[in-house]
């Protein structure tokens, strides 16, 4: 590469990503708005640019991590009010590779675009959240060609272990898509599950431990406890801090119930799932980490 890879989006998912690839020995060239976010990021090994076009200056290779898709179209594509974006100033045959959670059509515009001006683009969002992203194990869930896919498997295996080209532009999107829902609908249970066994007089940890050996063991349940106390790694046990806020999971819950009208298929768990996440959420829950919804349950009566 040029001069190394441009990264743009330092929050608490693209901070650790783009340490992982400084840690690597990778030039890492990024921008945010934040400052706070630009000097962890240079204590990190990464060089801080005073803009996004200088992050992205003379790189074959670029990586957005934003929050939503009107983000990312005004990056790439500018904000309609002549204000361009950055597609036009990327070096001739550029590789991006967006790893935001958005919705189809945004990823498939800003990718058509690009390849109009002769760039490469994959759909790439990820799973595993914080705790994935700075131990460098996340999940890629990538859309687009398959050899824009191997070429960025490289650089992706720096920040993740599983890497899935899910198939064409978008794909990752929906793929992800669908992920989340069945994340949202399994925490749900969970929690609902672990608050009537306490609230009937059993221990959190006990039950954890018999439904993890049983039919209802989930990821939720296993990995990522929704209980304060059963599990030392998961948020619940820190104040349910430094995870997937719960206003997240209601804008991927979101992007899913415009996925399902658009293909007219039934998702009534999915739109329960997304009503009960609302709920907390409005209840000033939404910066809070998305296991978090336990405590809706164990406040009703």
């Amino acid at each position: 590469m040029t001069t190394g890879i441009g990264f743009i989006g330092l929050g608490n998912m693209g901070g650790p990503m783009a340490a992982n690839l400084a840690k690597a020995g990778l030039r890492v060239q990024v921008f945010d708005l934040l400052p706070d976010h630009l000097i962890a990021a240079r204590q990190a090994g990464c060089h801080c640019a005073a803009s996004a076009a200088e992050a992205v200056a003379g790189c074959e290779l670029v990586i957005s991590m934003l929050p939503a898709g009107e983000h990312v179209v005004g990056l790439w594509l500018g904000d309609g009010s002549g204000n361009g974006g950055l597609l036009p100033v990327l070096a001739p045959n550029t590789l991006i590779i967006d790893c935001s959670t958005i919705d189809v059509a945004s990823a498939r515009a800003v990718g058509q675009a690009a390849r109009v001006l002769g760039h490469r683009f994959i759909d790439a969002p990820v799973s595993g959240g914080v705790a994935g992203a700075v131990a460098g194990s996340l999940t890629f869930i990538v859309g687009g060609e398959a050899a824009d896919f191997e070429s960025a498997r490289p650089v992706l295996g720096h920040m993740g272990q599983n890497l899935f080209h899910a198939g064409p532009l978008g794909a990752g999107q929906i793929a992800k898509m669908c992920n989340n829902m069945l994340l949202a609908i399994h925490m749900a249970g969970t929690a609902e599950a672990l608050a009537l066994g306490v609230k009937e007089g059993l221990d959190a940890t006990v039950l954890s431990g018999i439904m993890a050996k049983s039919s209802g063991n989930n990821w939720s349940l296993e990995r990522y406890n929704p209980w304060p106390g059963v599990m030392e790694s998961a948020p619940a046990s820190r104040g349910y801090s430094g995870g997937f806020m719960t206003r997240l999971m209601v804008k991927d819950l979101g992007l899913a119930m415009g996925l399902a009208e658009h293909a007219h298929s039934a998702v009534p768990m999915g739109a329960l799932a997304r009503n009960l996440f609302n709920l907390h959420a409005s209840r000033g829950e939404g910066e809070r980490d998305f296991s978090s919804i336990i405590n809706l349950y164990r406040e009703m009566t």
